[in-house]
Parts: C-alpha cells; sequence; structure tokens
C-alpha cells in the first residue's frame, strides 16, 4: 500500500486545504466524508461574485451549511441570494464536489459547487455577516484579504460564454 498523497490543489493560511474536485453527477455526493455545504460562483460578464465575510476578514464565493432537510442545490440559491443579494437568470448548473482538509486536525468535508449567470446585477445591502460583495475577475489578482481556496474554485467554473 503506497503512502503517496498528491499535493493539495491550494492551501489557506489557516491549514485548510483543496485536496480534490470531483466532478460528477449532482445525486452522486461522495459518501467518505460528509458533505454539508454548498458554494457558488456567479458570474456576470467574465467576473465572478466574491462576498466579504465580516467573521473571517476576508472575501469568498458565496455559500454556506445546509439547513436541515435542504439540498445542496436549495441552500445554494438561498445562500447564494442572502449573501450577495444576487440571482442567477436561470437555475444553477452544478459542477462538482469539492474536497477539503480542515484544520487543525485534517477532518475531510465536501462542498457541493454550483455556478452561473446573471445578466443583472442587483443591490446589496450589508448585513450582519457580509460587508461587501465584488465582481472579481479570476484573470487578475484578488486584492485584499481573499479566500484561496475560494478563489481556485471560481477559476474552476469560469466559462467565457457567448462572445468570449
Amino acid at each position: 500500500m503506497s503512502d503517496f498523497h498528491p499535493p493539495p490543489l491550494e492551501v489557506d493560511g489557516r491549514g485548510n486545504a483543496l485536496v480534490a474536485f470531483l466532478r460528477g453527477d449532482e445525486g452522486a455526493a461522495p459518501r467518505d466524508a460528509p458533505s454539508p455545504a454548498a458554494l457558488v460562483a456567479l458570474w456576470h460578464g467574465g467576473r465572478v461574485v466574491m462576498v466579504f465575510d465580516r467573521f473571517r476578514g476576508q472575501w469568498e464565493l458565496p455559500g454556506g451549511r445546509r439547513e436541515v432537510g435542504e439540498s445542496s442545490r436549495r441552500a445554494a440559491v438561498r445562500e447564494l441570494f442572502e449573501e450577495s443579494g444576487q440571482r442567477a437568470d436561470g437555475p444553477l448548473r452544478f459542477v462538482g464536489h469539492a474536497r477539503f482538509a480542515l484544520a487543525p486536525d485534517g477532518r475531510a468535508e465536501y462542498a457541493a459547487l454550483f455556478t452561473g449567470r446573471t445578466t443583472r446585477v442587483r443591490r446589496f445591502e450589508a448585513n450582519e455577516e457580509i460587508a461587501a460583495i465584488r465582481w472579481w475577475d479570476p484573470r487578475e489578482a484578488l486584492t485584499g484579504r481573499a479566500q484561496p481556496l475560494d478563489a481556485r474554485l471560481a477559476r474552476l467554473t469560469r466559462d467565457p460564454g457567448p462572445g468570449g
């Protein structure tokens, strides 16, 4: 048996690591670890919405924990609206499951990743959790304190769409 483990795709300043990204069927969540969260990469043109989380003090993708009995898809739609005030023009598209090794003990956990597009930027109102939003072009550096795991996931969903 080999002890080889591929290097993580990305690691943040707290030691949390994005260790794998599994594309596949939305209904076939991995069974080797819990999948309690959903994240959304919502695109407007070539930019993705990022939210500034007051508690973590960083820019990240909208998303969060599922509520009891809630599907990952429903959690993604709810969290996107609650955190950014934005809605996708149509149904979100499931992209895959991100596998994380969470600090400090390396506990494994998954998050379902969804993506969508919007042609209309809606008004944002700051709340207890989210201080601001920004539309980020992943071809540029994300200035300010940013969650590198989420930036990597946003880049995985980048689709130039019609006309580039």
